[in-house]
C-alpha cells in the first residue's frame, strides 16, 4: 500500500510547495500518489470532477479546445497542478505513471488562508513589528480554524508585558482570568506543589498558554514562569471566548455525533476514570482532561473524536486541546446534563474499565 507523501517529495510542486507544513498535514489523506496504468484516462470530459492533479511520474496526454499537448513529469509544467475545466477537457497515461489527486475547495481554502496568514505578517512587518512570535503561532493548528479577522481583533487587543527571568506568570490552584502568548524568551511549566513539584513542559516563542482554566472554569491546572528575561502578550478571558474559542470548539448534538460515529468517529470520554467506570457511552475510550495531552499518542490523526463530559465545559477544553494539536473534534452540546433522563441511561450504557488503545505497536488502556 502507498503511504503518504512527505513536505520534501512534493516541494516541486506549485502550488502545493506554497502550503505551511501544518496545512499539508491537513491533507494528509490526498497525499497517496495513485497509480495509472499506460492508456488509463485521469479525467474524461463532462465528468464534473472537483479535483486538482499533480503529475509525479510519467506523462499524460492533456485534451483541450487546442488540440492535444504532452505533459512529462518534472519538467517544468508538469510542476504545476492539472485543473479540468474548459481548457482542460480530459487527460490520459502515455506511459506508467503516477499522479496526485486533491479536492479543489479544500486547496482553494488553504491557499487563501495561506495568503492570508502572509499578508498579515507582512502589514506588521511594514510597521517595524517583529513577527517572528505571530508566525510560529499562526503555524499551530488551532490557528487554522479561527477567522483571519479574529487574529487582526486579537492582535488589537493584546496587552504587551516585559518580565524577568524567574516571574510566575501563573499559579497552579490560582483563578484564571487571562491566557499568554510568549512573544520572546522561553518559560517552563511544572506541575505539583512542595516535593511533588516536576517540569512537564518548556515553552517557546509562540506559545499560548494559560487557556485551560479559561475554558473549564476550573484553577489554573499548572504553574508557568519564564526561564530567561522575555516578554508575553496577555489575552483577556472575554477576548479569548470570544475571539478564538467560539471559532474552534465545534459542537454537535447527539443526533449528529451518532451520524459521525456511523462514519468512523470515536468517543472520548474525558471526565475522571471513577465518572466513566459508573457508567459511559459505548467503546468509549477514556482520556481524562489531565491527562488527554499525554493520551493523544494512542488517537490516529486520520480519524473524528467526540468529547463529552457532565457540563460541556471540560469537553469544550478537550475540544480545544485536540484543535492545538491538528487533531478533528467535536464536544456533545450540552454535555450529558442536557440529556433527558431516558436518552442518558441509553448514552451510559456500559461499565468498567477504560478500552484498549493501540498505537504503532503501543497496547494500554485508554483509562
Amino acid at each position: 500500500m502507498n503511504k503518504p507523501l512527505l513536505a520534501d517529495q512534493i516541494s516541486h510542486l506549485f502550488p502545493l510547495n506554497a502550503l505551511a507544513p501544518r496545512q499539508l498535514q491537513q491533507l494528509r489523506d490526498q497525499l497517496t500518489p495513485r497509480a495509472l496504468g499506460r492508456g488509463e484516462a485521469l479525467f474524461e470530459a463532462g465528468a464534473g470532477v472537483n479535483a486538482t492533479y499533480f503529475l509525479l511520474k510519467g506523462a499524460l496526454a492533456l485534451h483541450g479546445p487546442g488540440g492535444e499537448r504532452s505533459l512529462v513529469a518534472k519538467s517544468p509544467e508538469g510542476r504545476r497542478a492539472l485543473v479540468p475545466g474548459a481548457s482542460l477537457q480530459s487527460a490520459h497515461a502515455t506511459e506508467d505513471s503516477s499522479v496526485l489527486m486533491i479536492d479543489s475547495q479544500a486547496l482553494d481554502r488553504l491557499l487563501s488562508r495561506q495568503q492570508a496568514d502572509a499578508d498579515l505578517l507582512l502589514e506588521l512587518a511594514s510597521t517595524g513589528e517583529l513577527t517572528d512570535w505571530l508566525e510560529e503561532l499562526l503555524d499551530n493548528p488551532l490557528f487554522a480554524k479561527v477567522p483571519v479577522e479574529n487574529v487582526r481583533q486579537m492582535l488589537g487587543r493584546l496587552h504587551e508585558i516585559e518580565l524577568p527571568a524567574g516571574y510566575v506568570l501563573l499559579r497552579e490552584g490560582d483563578a484564571g482570568d487571562c491566557c499568554y502568548f510568549l512573544k520572546r524568551g522561553r518559560a517552563e511549566v511544572i506541575t505539583g506543589l512542595g516535593g511533588n513539584r516536576q517540569v512537564v513542559a518548556e515553552l517557546a516563542v509562540g506559545a499560548c498558554f494559560g487557556e485551560e482554566a479559561l475554558l473549564s472554569d476550573a484553577p489554573r491546572n499548572a504553574t508557568v514562569s519564564l526561564i530567561e528575561d522575555g516578554a508575553v502578550l496577555r489575552l483577556a478571558r472575554q477576548d479569548f471566548l470570544a475571539l478564538l474559542q467560539a471559532p474552534v470548539v465545534a459542537e454537535v448534538e447527539l443526533d449528529e455525533a451518532e451520524a459521525l460515529l456511523e462514519q468512523g468517529a470515536q468517543w472520548l470520554d474525558v471526565r475522571l476514570t471513577d465518572e466513566y467506570e459508573r457508567g459511559h457511552a459505548a467503546q468509549a475510550l477514556n482520556m481524562p482532561l489531565h491527562l488527554l495531552r499525554l493520551k493523544t499518542r494512542l488517537l490516529a490523526p486520520e480519524r473524528v473524536y467526540l468529547c463529552y463530559c457532565d457540563s460541556g465545559k471540560r469537553s469544550a477544553n478537550g475540544v480545544f486541546l485536540l484543535a492545538q494539536l491538528g487533531f478533528r473534534a467535536y464536544g456533545l452540546r450540552g454535555g450529558l446534563n442536557a440529556l433527558s433522563c431516558e436518552r442518558l441511561g441509553r448514552f451510559l450504557c456500559e461499565q468498567g474499565s477504560g478500552y484498549l488503545a493501540r498505537s504503532g505497536g503501543r497496547t494500554e488502556r485508554s483509562g
